[in-house]
């Protein structure tokens, strides 16, 4: 068992993050981009080809990041793969010992650097989930048998507010009836749509089947937050949220202190399980969030130090 499928069994307060994309450095390159907030994830996100551009692979990267240490999360996403080539890496990851899973259908080609490139999308998300549960229960698609079974812990990504928003949470439930047992949502920069998604979540027992990890994104300017609203698919910024940078005397501390409300406030909506942080090119910030906030460390959560002390 992993160590993030058994924090959620448990029902420890779970945190991932985001990996910032690699490109060359080696082993280095790696570990310098999660030491800072090293102490407190329980798994770190590999991620693949974020917003269509390419990158060193999620399997090389989850490869690297558990012989640094660090429990991987390794992202696949359906853009640029056939299910052979889906398959293949996934049982890699298996013969690695890598058991976290995370599935996306990935953004268009037109969202990255080389728009020329060819679509794949010979699967979906949830088509890739299922993929990933045949061949956790010992069935390749095709039905050929693997043995032993590949030990994997499968995930997916959901976004509360991309449209149509009232369909968001029966959609994650096709990936949870699928084989996905943890989703972490798209960032956002309100409230709103995160209340609305967890209660509807809560009410229908999405909450109980699979953990629920809305992301915090800690950004440093409010240029950055208009690149995110104009040119991130899936995700808007509320034109409030930018104007309270811009007036801010320190615009930096002042995107610090959006995360903080939104980490704090998010955390304590019913339903959610975790967070799941990302940082650009500000790797402490995670740290210094969870610090601000007094989130125990992962080995304190481990310890039961994020419940109550029992009296004896």
């Amino acid at each position: 068992m992993s160590r993030l499928e058994d924090a959620i069994a448990a029902g420890r307060f779970v945190l991932t993050a985001e990996l910032l994309t690699v490109n060359a450095g080696g082993l280095d390159a790696v570990h310098e981009r999660f030491a800072p907030y090293e102490e407190y994830v329980d798994a770190v996100n590999a991620t693949d080809n974020t917003a269509a551009h390419a990158h060193a692979s999620p399997l090389a990267v989850a490869i690297a990041l558990q012989q640094l240490g660090m429990e991987p999360v390794m992202q696949l996403v359906c853009r640029d793969r056939n299910r052979l080539a889906l398959e293949a890496e996934l049982a890699g990851a298996a013969l690695h010992g890598i058991e976290n899973i995370c599935c996306l259908t990935g953004d268009d080609v037109t969202a990255g650097d080389e728009p020329e490139a060819r679509r794949v999308f010979d699967l979906d998300s949830i088509q890739l989930i299922a993929t990933a549960n045949a061949m956790r229960n010992g069935r390749y698609l095709s039905g050929r048998k693997i043995d032993p079974a590949p030990r994997l812990f499968i995930g997916a990504v959901e976004n509360p507010q991309a449209p149509p928003v009232g369909h968001r949470v029966d959609r994650a439930r096709k990936k949870v009836r699928a084989g996905a047992r943890f989703l972490q949502l798209q960032v956002l920069f309100e409230l709103g749509p995160l209340e609305r998604f967890m209660a509807e979540a809560v009410a229908t027992g999405l909450a109980e089947q699979a953990a629920i990890l809305p992301s915090i994104c800690l950004v440093r300017t409010a240029k950055s937050l208009r690149y995110i609203d104009e040119h991130v698919p899936g995700i808007s910024v509320p034109p409030a949220v930018i104007e309270r940078v811009e007036r801010a005397a320190d615009p930096e501390a002042e995107c610090f202190e959006i995360g903080c409300e939104l980490a704090d406030a998010a955390r304590r909506i019913p339903g959610v399980r975790g967070l799941h942080l990302i940082s650009f090119r500000r790797e402490a910030g995670i740290a210094r969030l969870c610090g601000r906030l007094g989130i125990p460390t992962r080995e304190e959560r481990e310890l039961g130090g994020d419940r109550p002390p029992v009296v004896v």
